[in-house]
């Protein structure tokens, strides 16, 4: 191998058996890897273009794959995914980038000033690490429209919480590990709130509904800092 890239990107993938109906494609390291997940996303176009593979879902450097057992055993499927990664070529984004205006602080984001005091940075100083990234959308999923995205500075890494809280808004703006995210509905989460975004990500009567998808890139804009 001649680089880091290359090397990340041989990365033996291990499989694992979701039932009788699917099976976890993962390559995943100790850090999420660009080059890995456009090699994931090329495997699944091309995982669900064969017969008898009902969906192909990409996650952070994995890919979740249903299939008709009725067509496939499980080291039939296996042996095709093998094939399939060992062809694949990392996909380029898409080449949108989408501006996310984000208000940090106040009561969508209690959790900001925590996060400058693990730090040791100031609000402000915490605010532009966090929009200064180049973030890009890995997948989409766990709920309908929320993005996973990479990019995340490391020195704003944050464990997610043990006891997830029981209701965060819609639009929320988020840290989770090395992940920030942004929540498409009200619901419960484990990740720390930094802020929140107008901009609504999940319409069932769009098409597409998700505002985002893998191989987007992603800008947060501050329109405002609220302590």
């Amino acid at each position: 191998m001649d680089s880091e890239d290359e090397i990340s990107a041989a990365r033996a993938p291990r499989l694992s058996l979701l039932g009788c109906e699917a099976v976890l494609f993962d390559v995943a390291g100790a850090r999420f890897d660009d080059l890995l997940q456009g090699r994931v996303w090329a495997a699944c176009e091309a995982a669900a273009s064969l017969e008898g593979v009902r969906e192909a879902i990409p996650g952070m450097n994995n890919l979740t794959v249903s299939f008709d057992p009725e067509r496939w055993s499980p080291s039939s499927i296996e042996a095709a995914l093998r094939e399939v990664w060992a062809r694949a070529e990392p996909a380029e984004g898409s080449g949108r980038t989408i501006e996310i205006p984000t208000v940090y602080g106040g009561e969508a984001g209690d959790e900001l000033a925590e996060l400058a005091r693990r730090i040791g940075l100031s609000i402000e100083e915490t605010v532009r690490l966090h929009a200064a990234a180049d973030y890009g959308v890995a997948a989409v999923g766990a709920m309908p429209g929320f993005p996973y995205l990479s990019g995340l500075d490391p020195r704003l890494a944050w464990s997610r919480h043990a006891s997830p809280r029981p209701r965060v808004a819609t639009g929320t703006v988020m840290i989770g590990g090395s992940q920030s995210g942004i929540m498409p509905c009200e619901a419960p989460t484990g990740w720390h709130c930094l802020g929140r975004t107008s901009l609504k990500l999940f319409d069932s009567e769009h098409d597409p509904p998700a505002l985002l998808a893998p191989g987007d890139r992603v800008r947060f804009v501050i329109e405002d800092i609220r302590t």
